[in-house]
């Protein structure tokens, strides 16, 4: 090989390189995950929508975004913390009740709909937190859906008045965003395509800003405490650190984020159904966040994603449309443990591998 063919060559592969090392350095920057999410609002729908024949599926876009809010705090404390809860539905369903009576009773205006419902979450978990991370590992996990039963039946029962029992609660009265803005405006021209209306960019607002508020979480040292937590309690605890108020902490922020999503579920259905607050909906999000990946932002999403279409989509084609479902979570747990979002990485992986192993050669 000549002097200058190994000149071309080096000059490629420090050019690949530093390709490569500018590519993670950006990637790893709190403004990539905001541009990312921003870019996913915009060309998501335009993708999902005008599929031939999935056409009018913006509101399945919008309550996807919903349930990723919900996931993604969800991953807070199964992916980074280590915990896992089968009581979440009790902040998805108390917060979403929460939102709905206080729209029937007081005032139906979105946003204070969904400051009620966070606050109610929030109270709730700092409540059930503090009662059930006495105790870890599995007893922790029965705990939570005990509390969670245990708020189903609540529903049911006693508190029927209020929440009006099997029938659900349908006196939800959503008025204007802000007094003025109707949800369901259009815009005209280049914005309409975009943003389609007022309500979608209510919805893909909310979900942009919990991914801005879980890469702050997981990037701060916070975050790097319950990540640390999650690898070795003891460890920390040898530290000096508080283990049990971190854990309080990262369940408190997890069902913070259950309540905002359940706020807007109550604000996009206009209804709230019993079984929000029953344990199935609890399972459904364990799958959904381990479907697409725990221990990352986007991993809950690509899961939230999958289990919609299935649920929606593919079950009015296919009747056994849980049995779709099961065999994708089976399949995917047990060919990529990292979920579907552990896909991407790791054909980004191999990509940079293949370049790597050329400039070797």
């Amino acid at each position: 090989m000549s002097e200058e063919t190994k000149s071309v060559g080096a000059t490629e592969t420090a050019d690949s390189e530093d390709f490569f090392d500018r590519w993670d350095r950006f990637r790893e920057r709190e403004s990539f995950s905001i541009l990312g999410a921003i870019a996913f609002v915009i060309v998501f729908p335009m993708i999902f929508t005008n599929l031939p024949a999935y056409s009018g599926y913006m509101s399945l876009v919008e309550l996807i975004y919903i349930w990723a809010i919900f996931a993604i705090g969800f991953d807070l404390l199964l992916g980074y913390t280590g915990l896992l809860s089968f009581g979440h539905a009790a902040f998805w369903g108390a917060s979403a009740y929460a939102a709905g009576i206080f729209s029937a009773n007081f005032y139906g205006e979105p946003l204070l709909m969904v400051l009620v419902a966070t606050v109610v979450a929030v109270l709730l978990a700092l409540i059930l937190g503090f009662l059930s991370l006495r105790r870890g590992g599995i007893y922790f996990a029965i705990l939570t859906l005990a509390f969670g039963q245990m708020f189903y039946y609540l529903a049911l029962g006693p508190l029927e008045p209020l929440t009006r029992g099997e029938d659900g609660f349908t006196g939800v009265s959503v008025e204007p965003l802000l007094g003025a803005l109707e949800l369901g405006r259009g815009f005209a021209g280049v914005l309409g395509t975009l943003l389609h209306d007022i309500g979608y960019v209510f919805y893909a607002g909310f979900f942009i800003l919990a991914i801005v508020v879980a890469v702050r979480i997981v990037r701060s040292p916070y975050g790097a405490i319950f990540e640390a937590i999650h690898q070795n309690e003891q460890r920390v605890n040898f530290l000096g650190l508080n283990v049990w108020r971190y854990k309080l902490a990262a369940f408190t922020i997890s069902g913070a984020f259950a309540g905002v999503a359940g706020g807007l579920h109550t604000v996009h259905a206009t209804y709230v159904a019993v079984d929000s607050l029953y344990w199935i909906t609890s399972g459904d999000i364990v799958i959904m966040t381990v479907l697409g990946g725990v221990g990352s932002i986007f991993g809950p999403v690509t899961g939230v994603i999958a289990f919609l279409y299935v649920e929606n989509i593919v079950s009015g084609e296919i009747a056994f449309w849980l049995l779709v479902l099961g065999v994708l979570f089976v399949t995917v747990v047990w060919l990529f443990p990292a979920g579907i979002w552990g896909i991407v990485t790791d054909v980004r992986s191999a990509v940079r591998n293949v370049f790597d192993s050329e400039s070797d050669s």
